[in-house]
């Protein structure tokens, strides 16, 4: 039994023009040898199974050819292009970062730098997945990699180049690779395909390069995949069901569900989904994106963002033209809701058929199907005829069908006020109308408990200062009398004033117990208070309380002027320096201790 080779390697590049999706990295490659040119050392960046390793290996094995072809590739007929395709060169070093990642790997193969090649002109030394190194490798790396010897060449390869140091990003030639086009992997595929004799439906070779995201190494493994599942010739329903991708006709079947309104079709075929294993997150995604690529399929300057096969492109075009712009912005936004909620969701299924039926209604689709409100004159009528019509609580409201349209002339209209006519009862106090076919009455007849509280509160704060206004525009009693007064009696009648403000106003009953005047000369009292809030509630009742004073303390000289305290409220130590200075205040001796023992402030 012949040995199976896996794609990626049976067919993996060995020159630079066989390289896919990376030109620019190989044309400056091939002219810096053209041109001699070379630096001491190279990082290759990029995703997976893009080419990392494989140009570094092109490279090396390019730079040691002893005889170049024109076009600066390596003729593969020399000693070291034949020693490097049998694995048997000593120029060539490869070190997996991964699993030699300690300071003493590095120092080995420092040790290996100083050997000159035994044929050729370098000595390659590749380092994968370099950002494995321990940061003590990387800086036992930094000397021999600054400065290396003239026949040393390292090639550094990396997914992850935000987790190197800065210093060795310095010291090196910085190539990114680029995430490989669905074009060029399919072209790719498509020549393997005819080489192997294996029938590929272009179709499914697209989905093979879509499901790889961007990594030929990928593509090449679903495709042994394939193959070992349908022989030398596979469909499009083969890929799907193999790779576990979800069709594109179920989302092309959902649009025209969304579109018709059809609840129960779009339900149907989620569940359908799901029973063949799918996970709920992974159809919302798709279905953003499938309507996302109808939105770019509108345009032809915007339809090469779409990377299907030309069957499926066509499909994409026929139902952009069918879906106005406006249904796929909010289809958009419904679908994107629902996948930022979906971690968070408790229950994620209903979450995802509420989408559904979100998307069923846009335009009003649901809600135009329902059936429309029965004549009110096809309902029998279970009120008796001699009910007074003045007891209905709805009767002096403007109605949108008269009474006069149901049967009642069986009813004895003498049993019915003469001050109320039939025509004027309105419909909505029946109990046989129905509220759903008259919403313009039944939004007249609702009452809005926000407003309700709003006009309360306007109400009563009008009244409050029409109150104020009342107190302060009292006019002053003319007291003659100017009996002097004690400080024991103004207390007493301070605190009576107190009271009397206890019940109906607590407010001013707190400020009058915690602002007792004090008497200066002219008989003036003065109030401290704390604040200007409680210097306009005294002067809102100042007029009333002073002609009560100058009455009790027969006293008509009397007046009340107020102030506002300006102590400031002690801060408290927050920072523990604010802390140590509180502390060295209160105790000088704690600097002594401090600079004898020759302590910090933590």
């Amino acid at each position: 039994m012949e040995n199976f080779i896996v794609s990626a390697r049976k067919y993996r590049p060995v020159t630079f023009d066989t390289v896919v999706g990376q030109g620019s990295i190989t044309a400056t490659l091939k002219n810096a040898i053209k041109n001699n040119q070379l630096a001491q050392a190279y990082l290759f960046c990029g995703p997976r199974g893009v080419g990392k390793t494989t140009c570094s290996r092109i490279f090396a094995k390019t730079i040691n050819c002893l005889n170049l072809t024109e076009d600066m590739e390596a003729c593969n007929e020399c000693e070291s292009c034949r020693a490097f395709n049998e694995n048997r060169s000593y120029n060539i070093h490869e070190l997996d970062a991964a699993s030699n990642n300690s300071v003493d790997d590095i120092r080995q193969l420092i040790d290996k730098v100083r050997i000159p090649p035994q044929i050729g002109r370098y000595s390659v030394y590749i380092v994968d997945e370099v950002h494995m190194l321990s940061a003590a490798a990387f800086n036992a790396f930094l000397k021999t990699l600054e400065e290396p010897p003239a026949h040393a060449k390292f090639i550094l390869a990396t997914t992850e180049k935000h987790k190197i140091l800065p210093t060795i990003l310095s010291r090196c030639q910085i190539f990114d690779f680029n995430r490989m086009k669905v074009d060029d992997i399919v072209k790719h595929l498509q020549n393997l395909a005819q080489k192997e004799g294996i029938d590929a439906d272009p179709n499914g070779l697209n989905v093979i390069a879509q499901k790889a995201d961007g990594g030929m190494r990928d593509a090449l493994s679903f495709f042994d995949q394939i193959v070992s599942f349908s022989g030398k010739k596979f469909t499009y329903q083969d890929v799907i069901n193999n790779l576990n991708v979800l069709d594109y006709e179920y989302y092309f079947k959902l649009i025209d569900y969304f579109r018709a309104g059809d609840v129960n079709n779009a339900l149907l075929a989620f569940n359908e989904i799901l029973n063949k294993g799918f996970d709920a997150h992974h159809f919302v995604s798709g279905l953003s994106q499938h309507i996302r690529d109808i939105m770019v399929s509108r345009d032809t300057a915007t339809l090469q963002l779409l990377e299907v096969g030309a069957d499926i492109r066509d499909r994409y075009k026929k139902q952009a033209q069918e879906c106005p712009l406006p249904f796929l912005y909010t289809a958009l936004n419904i679908t994107n809701r629902c996948d930022l909620d979906y971690r968070e969701s408790k229950s994620k299924r209903l979450l995802v058929e509420l989408m559904l039926m979100q998307l069923c209604n846009i335009g009003g689709k649901i809600t135009a199907q329902q059936p429309t409100a029965q004549p009110i004159a096809a309902q029998p009528t279970a009120q008796p005829a001699a009910q007074p019509i003045a007891a209905q609580p709805t009767a002096a409201q403007p109605t949108a069908q008269p009474i006069a349209a149901q049967p009642v002339a069986s009813q004895p209209i003498a049993a019915q006020p003469a001050t109320q006519p039939i025509a004027t009862q309105p419909v909505a106090a029946q109990p046989t109308s129905t509220p759903a076919a008259q919403p313009s009455t039944a939004a007249k007849t609702s009452v809005s408990i926000k407003d309700y509280l709003q006009h309360k509160n306007a109400v009563a704060k009008q009244e409050e200062q029409k109150r104020a206004q009342e107190s302060a525009a009292a006019p002053v009693q003319n007291v003659t009398e100017c009996q002097d007064f004690t400080k024991e009696q103004l207390a007493q009648l301070w605190a009576k004033l107190a009271e009397i403000y206890k019940t109906k106003k607590p407010r001013l009953h707190a400020i009058f117990a915690s602002a007792v005047p004090e008497i200066k000369d002219n008989y003036v009292l003065e109030m401290t208070l704390q604040n200007s809030l409680q210097n306009d509630a005294i002067n809102e009742v100042k007029a009333g309380f002073v002609n009560y004073i100058r009455k009790e303390l027969h006293n008509g000289k009397i007046e009340v002027v107020t102030k506002i305290s300006e102590t400031q409220a002690s801060t408290m130590p927050y920072t523990d320096s604010d802390k140590y200075k509180y502390l060295s205040q209160q105790n000088e001796n704690l600097n002594v201790l401090t600079k004898d023992l020759n302590l910090e402030l933590g």
